[in-house]
């Protein structure tokens, strides 16, 4: 099939290599514009545009969808079907019209659970047994178009956002070129009424720990934000990033440290913390963070 790909994070990248890799013609890849990032905060082309420029195919990148003109280039591809998958971007009626099949839209999750920007990380924290991505035809609505595929997994117990965002993004890249292949045949289901969520963006106000909660509750916290914006406390007064968890056995004050191996202490239950992150550092795992800072039984964060 002729194809426009709409894409710009890293979750996208493999679902543009399996459309390649599965013989589809790639009429154009649209991604955001680059971003200033970095210390320099030089702009940094998206890992779409990077990819797609590795694979030499035509990059747009608009900063809206909403002219005339815009509508009209994209019209001009005169494309099959367009594959969505993290865009960013709002798309206009007419583009949604435009290609012949029209637009396909890649989601992580169950829909009509955790419609919206952040079903990873949502359905992590929330303490969801599973999860999985739907292939849906796109309509004006967030996230509302009828299914023409799904696939459900389970969400492992210390398994983290990163996690998972790379188990998914290759499902949805083999589910795609499963449905594209099927397209014809396929018949697209509404969504249900009940059940809807909505899986608002990630707020940095949200990662800080609160240790009088439930160890459940932290662990999905430390886990679901991970690794952006990553969930913090405070050890001796500096702010430390948490990364990893599971619960543990134990009890004592909240936030109390309650053995050499960086177990923590909730409102209920308790936590091991098993990868951290100091300021201007990279990653460590428990064991070798100690290491190089103890943090001795009941310190308290």
């Amino acid at each position: 099939m002729r194809v426009i790909f709409m894409g710009t994070p890293d979750f996208s990248v493999p679902v543009l290599d399996a459309l390649v890799e599965a013989g589809h013609e790639i009429a154009a890849v649209y991604c955001q514009p680059p971003r200033p990032a970095g210390r320099g905060k030089k702009d940094r082309p998206t890992p779409v545009h990077a990819r797609a420029e590795a694979l030499g195919l035509q990059i747009r990148r608009p900063a809206s969808l909403k002219s005339e003109v815009e509508q009209q280039a994209f019209a001009a591809l005169n494309a099959d079907v367009a594959v969505v998958v993290a865009y960013g971007l709002i798309l206009p009626q007419a583009i949604l019209d435009a290609p012949a099949q029209g637009c396909l839209n890649i989601h992580a999750s169950l829909l009509p659970r955790w419609r919206g920007a952040a079903p990873i990380h949502r359905a992590i924290m929330a303490g969801d047994a599973e999860t999985g991505v739907c292939i849906m035809q796109m309509e004006a609505g967030l996230d509302t178009g009828p299914v023409l595929l799904r696939q459900a997994t389970p969400i492992r117990a210390e398994e983290t956002t990163a996690e998972l965002h790379d188990r998914l993004s290759q499902m949805g890249a083999e589910l795609i070129v499963e449905v594209l292949s099927r397209l014809p045949e396929l018949e697209a289901h509404p969504q249900p009424q009940e059940g809807v969520t909505y899986a608002a963006k990630i707020d940095k106000a949200e990662a800080r720990v609160d240790w009088t909660r439930p160890a459940v509750e932290v662990d999905r916290q430390i886990r679901g934000l991970s690794p952006f914006p990553g969930a913090w406390t405070e050890i001796n007064g500096e702010r430390i990033k948490l990364l990893a968890s599971r619960l543990a056995e134990g009890q004592g004050a909240p936030g109390q440290v309650l053995d050499d191996d960086l177990t923590v202490a909730c409102g209920k239950g308790a936590v091991e913390l098993l990868r951290l992150q100091r300021a201007g550092k990279g990653a460590q795992d428990g064991d070798v963070f100690l290491r190089g800072w103890p943090v001795p039984k009941d310190t308290r964060l």
